[in-house]
């Protein structure tokens, strides 16, 4: 059972989870339609039937067939709700790793990847990741839901096929609330929230990649990672829970846009995916919501890992136009099948 330790002076947690004795491995993919038992019971599963979605669970010994997203709690699981109650204080400050973690299987294929699925496909994963988040914020000792996905293998993906993670804690994650601090530092000394800045400063500018209705991806201004962008609500918007189901097929639009475009433009690339949410229960740490994208194409050096300042061999002006015309092409395909 992992405990979350904080650094001895700086606001970074570290989650210590020694693995557990697994069973012998095997070559068969738990996360694909037909090895349901192999994971634990879904908690939703989204069904098509009759022209109806249809939001099903299993129940013991029986498992949904024919699902489209599949929902189940992760079998090594990185939080847990039987964490026990042990603490210790400073200088060694840790606490218990509580909290829910869930995988969502995005889809039934093996053989898809988050930068094939259609944009159909992506809107049932996005909308049954809005229907969890609403559900894991109704839950006591919830204080913030991480949602993220792993690709290749350079981003510590431990299973071929596509699905994000979806994991609660009981603290605020020091980056989400570094972003919310300097956000609202910045709206009290100028009067306007910093992403409302971006957007509008960006938009039309040299590092736009593509943009929809309701949507904007950049390649921001000091990136982390070569070829990293964001994806931001062209309004200012703090929940993300509370996006219509518009938002949500113009989102699954740009983000299977981008992502397609990204696998064409850097071929065979890892990546992480990253949702930026606000915390949905009251309270001061709110963001502007954005996804933010990481490819892992150059190893990062002493400079990055020893000192946070980070050297990119490719501006993101440059980025911003090889990946936009990438995306474009893209996006002109799906609105075509569409």
């Amino acid at each position: 059972m992992g405990n979350l330790r904080k650094d001895y002076v700086s606001e970074r947690f570290v989650i210590v989870n020694p693995p557990v004795p697994q069973k012998p491995k095997t070559k068969k993919n738990p996360y694909k339609a037909g090895n349901e038992t192999m994971t634990n019971p879904s908690v939703l599963s989204l069904v098509q039937k009759d022209g109806m979605l249809q939001r099903l669970q299993d129940d013991e010994g029986d498992c949904v067939k024919n699902w489209s997203v599949r929902v189940f709690p992760a079998t090594d699981p990185s939080v847990t709700i039987d964490a026990d109650n042990s603490y210790t204080d400073h200088p060694l400050y840790s606490e218990p790793a509580y909290g829910y973690h869930y995988i969502i299987s995005a889809s039934p294929d093996e053989k898809e990847t988050l930068s094939t699925l259609d944009v159909e496909q992506w809107g049932y994963v996005l909308s049954v990741v809005q229907d969890r988040l609403r559900w894991m914020y109704t839950q006591k000792g919830v204080a913030y839901v991480a949602i993220y996905g792993n690709h290749g293998k350079e981003a510590r993906n431990k299973v071929e096929h596509p699905h994000l993670h979806m994991m609660s804690f009981s603290i605020i994650p020091p980056k989400i609330e570094e972003e919310a601090n300097f956000s609202h530092k910045i709206l009290n000394e100028n009067g306007v929230y910093p992403m409302s800045q971006l957007i509008n400063s960006e938009t039309g500018g040299p590092r736009q990649i593509l943009q929809t209705e309701n949507f904007i991806a950049i390649s921001p201004w000091a990136p982390s990672y070569d070829y990293e962008f964001w994806i931001c609500p062209k309004k200012h918007a703090t929940s993300f829970s509370k996006i219509s189901q518009k938002e949500i097929n113009d989102l699954a639009l740009i983000i299977r846009a981008t992502l397609g475009g990204l696998s064409n433009c850097a071929k065979d690339v890892s990546y992480n995916i990253a949702f930026h949410l606000s915390p949905e229960k009251k309270n001061s740490k709110q963001i502007h919501w954005h996804v933010e994208v990481y490819p892992q194409i150059t190893p990062w050096s002493g400079l990055e890992r020893g000192f946070g300042i980070f050297l990119n061999e490719l501006s993101p002006e440059k980025v911003a136009h090889d990946l936009g015309n990438a995306c474009r092409k893209e996006l002109s395909l799906l609105v075509g099948i569409l």
